[in-house]
């Protein structure tokens, strides 16, 4: 399974995909004026124009397995959220520099400033999709990956 992660900095874009174009927007820690949201199959968007971000992840099962499987949104913290990515973030870009160990499975970085601060739904999006990532292509980013 190829997973493809690319990020555009405006402040913050990721994309993390393969397969799908279908649209499923979640939105952001933001008011309804800041926010576009729709909902489709497995892309899961979340926009914040107010922040010049955008996270698009494409990845067939995903929302799936986000609807079912993930804790819920606040079962978490933010820092927790935020420190968890930070450590599975580096850990994925050092994977991009290696391709001759760790093959095409890690094929763009991921761009997170670690300086901003994205709000919940970000971080808890990218952390969860970390999580399906790992559980999913038995991978380890480092530490303990919980199982929703």
């Amino acid at each position: 399974m190829r997973v493809y992660i690319a990020i555009i900095v405006a402040v913050l874009t990721v994309t993390i995909g393969c397969g799908s174009k279908d649209n499923v927007m979640y939105p952001a820690n933001a008011n309804a004026n800041e926010v576009a949201a729709s909902a489709v199959n497995d892309t899961v968007r979340i926009a914040n124009d107010s922040l010049e971000y955008e996270v698009i992840i494409i990845d067939p099962g995903f929302s799936t397995w986000l609807a079912s499987r993930a804790r819920q949104r606040g079962y978490y913290s933010q820092p927790y959220l935020q420190n968890k990515n930070r450590f599975w973030v580096t850990e994925w870009n050092t994977r991009v520099m290696e391709p001759q160990r760790f093959g095409d499975l890690y094929q763009m970085r991921i761009d997170y400033d670690y300086s901003v601060d994205y709000g919940y739904e970000v971080n808890y999006l990218l952390y969860n999709y970390l999580v399906y990532f790992q559980i999913t292509n038995n991978q380890k980013l480092g530490g303990i990956v919980p199982y929703p």
